[in-house]
């Protein structure tokens, strides 16, 4: 300790005019003391003010000069060293020294702006300031082909520069993706393959990258798939699986890198994966597992990458994905079910499916979570249900596989999304059912569940689509029973509100909905439709010259239903209709202004 502290009193008082052997002995001296105990070192350092005497070391052909800079390097590794690096004004002088052409000062410069730009706002802006890292780039562009030892530490070094340059800092990585870096990282993956700390660090600079929305239309541009996914081959530890799949992931949520991924083999690893791993236990089996099958849905989420996995129902893909769906892991149950609800985004994908049985399949799975199950795979094997039910040739079918009753099973969950995909899937299945209809209008527990959840305020989702459930069964049924099931369980507040709905297709749903009530058993729900101030509301959205024509034209076909009950007629009267109902004749919709005219004689003839 006595020679460093001596050693840092002989670079403060002679660092100006000591000759560059004596100032070796003292550098020596303080990298010992560095290797010793870093932080207790770069304290004393910072104290006697060493950080102030280092910018005038740092000449381009000094022999101290890597020293110092390796001085600095080893400093800026302490969190409460960085500030004052940059206090110290380091920056511009190691900045400069990014010009020169001997490698063991770019080396140990690189480390030294790495470092000091770690985690630290104020060593990201100085280099930024000083254009270091533009300088580092055109360095990394240059050096990207040769294969020499040497070279390819520089290489990782300037590399993880970058990354700690830009991590975490949005604006600084767009910096970057404008300096062209992705297409040279890239390169430099293919070129030094063989070589783990370049390309791990390769890898965490695109991890770093990936996530920037504009970088992946550069990295579409270049040939990443085909080298990660050869880089993935590679790999037999679990950390460096790891660490390909968290580049992958990002970059796969762009649909042209989705399909180059496919063409360059990912699927095939992937399931590769899955068939290593679906009976270990390990955590790290779990985890590779889970994110192997994620993947895979998310390549199927891409329209080209999935038709091209569907390859007609015959891709060896999706065969071995339907496998999934009865396994006896949840994690690939979940994936198998989410694949078919991807598969399920044309009609002649679901037509296919369906003819093919995979209904069955997803209604046994349903079966086995019915029962405390798993509320991601329940909502899953619904999305894929009410897909496969959106083609009209389907509906008959999965309605004759029982599809309606398995999905009733599921109303006593609590869980909202497990709610919501219950309701658009039998409101899938019943559009122009009107035998299905009228059987589940007819169902007291189902009608008294939607009415409840009608009024789910916290869960906007569950509320709009149990409005537009309620309103299919009576519009595709068409039946007095349904109807009275509805009025008798307090259905047409509900309906009478959607009506005012901001979406305009739920407002005429609920409006066709009101007009068959009105027309099939006025008596029965004119009570209902006085409390909920249904007059008042049909003519706020006559006097609206926002309302679409469909709406003034079910408003106006709704008035004259309602015009039969005495206390709904008083109503009318009162309300000036005639003033609202006459400046429509003249709407530039032909239909609107027709139903005005009989509208007006209905308003006239009863006034």
């Amino acid at each position: 300790m006595d020679n460093f502290c001596e050693a840092l009193k002989k670079l403060k008082l002679t660092s100006a005019d000591s000759t560059e052997d004596s100032l070796e002995g003292c550098l020596d001296c303080l990298l010992k003391a560095l290797a010793r105990n870093n932080a207790e070192a770069s304290e004393k350092i910072q104290e006697n003010g060493i950080l102030q005497v280092f910018p005038g070391l740092l000449g381009p052909h000094s022999s101290c000069t890597p020293k110092v800079a390796n001085i600095i390097a080893e400093v800026a590794k302490n969190e409460f060293m960085r500030s004052p690096c940059v206090e110290a004004g380091l920056i511009p002088p190691l900045v400069q020294l990014l010009n020169c052409k001997d490698q063991e000062v770019l080396l140990q410069t690189g480390r030294a702006l790495g470092n000091i730009c770690y985690d630290s706002h104020e060593g990201r802006s100085a280099v930024d300031r000083a254009g270091g890292a533009q300088i580092v780039a055109d360095h990394i562009r240059l050096l990207s082909q040769n294969t020499d030892p040497a070279n390819q530490k520089l290489l990782t070094v300037f590399c993880g520069m970058l990354m700690n340059y830009s991590n975490d800092n949005d604006s600084l990585q767009a910096q970057l993706v404008n300096m062209g870096v992705i297409p040279t990282l890239v390169k430099l993956l293919g070129v030094h393959f063989q070589n783990t700390p370049l390309t791990e660090m390769c890898l965490i600079a695109f991890g770093n990258l990936a996530e920037l929305e504009s970088s992946k239309e550069q990295f579409a541009s270049t040939n990443i798939a085909e080298e990660l996914v050869k880089l993935f081959r590679k790999q037999t530890e679990h950390e460096k699986k790891e660490m390909v799949f968290e580049v992958l992931a990002p970059l796969a949520e762009n649909d042209t890198i989705k399909l180059q991924l496919v063409d360059a083999g990912l699927v095939e690893c992937l399931l590769d994966v899955v068939g290593h791993t679906v009976d270990g236990d390990k955590e790290e089996d779990i985890a590779e597992l889970k994110t192997a099958s994620d993947l895979m849905v998310l390549l199927l989420l891409g329209d080209e990458s999935m038709q091209k996995l569907f390859d007609e129902g015959k891709g060896s893909v999706f065969q071995r994905v339907l496998s999934w769906v009865p396994s006896h892991n949840h994690q690939l149950q979940l994936a198998g079910a989410l694949a078919i609800a991807n598969f399920a985004r044309n009609d002649g994908n679901c037509i296919h499916m369906v003819d093919t049985g995979i209904v069955q399949k997803l209604l046994d799975l349903l079966d086995r979570h019915v029962e405390d199950g798993n509320v991601t795979v329940q909502h899953a094997a619904l999305s894929a249900l009410r897909n496969l039910a959106i083609p009209v040739v389907n509906k008959a079918k999965l309605l004759s596989a029982g599809v309606s009753e398995e999905v009733l099973k599921f109303l006593k969950s609590e869980m909202p999304p497990v709610q919501f995909k219950l309701l658009g899937t039998l409101r899938m299945l019943i559009d122009a059912q009107a035998e299905a209809a009228e059987q589940l209008g007819k169902n007291v527990k189902l009608v008294e569940r939607l009415v409840e959840w009608c009024e789910a305020k916290d869960h906007a989702g569950v509320m709009g689509e149990s409005n537009r459930l309620l309103s299919a069964l009576i519009r595709h049924s068409k039946s007095k029973d349904v109807v009275r099931t509805v009025i008798q369980n307090g259905g047409v507040k509900h309906l009478a509100t959607m009506a005012t709905s901001e979406h305009m297709i739920m407002q005429n749903e609920a409006l066709v909905a009101l007009g068959l009530i009105a027309a099939l058993d006025l008596g029965m729900a004119e009570k209902d439709l006085e409390s909920a101030t249904l007059v008042q509301v049909l003519h706020k959205l006559l006097s609206d010259e926002r309302s679409a024509p469909e709406i003034k034209y079910n408003s106006m076909i709704l008035i004259c239903t309602v015009m039969g009950s005495e206390p709904l007629h008083k109503e009318v009267q009162g309300l000036m209709f005639l003033d609202v109902v006459s400046k429509l004749r003249s709407h530039e919709n032909k239909m609107v202004a027709h139903q005005a005219s009989l509208t007006e004689q209905r308003l006239t003839a009863q006034s």
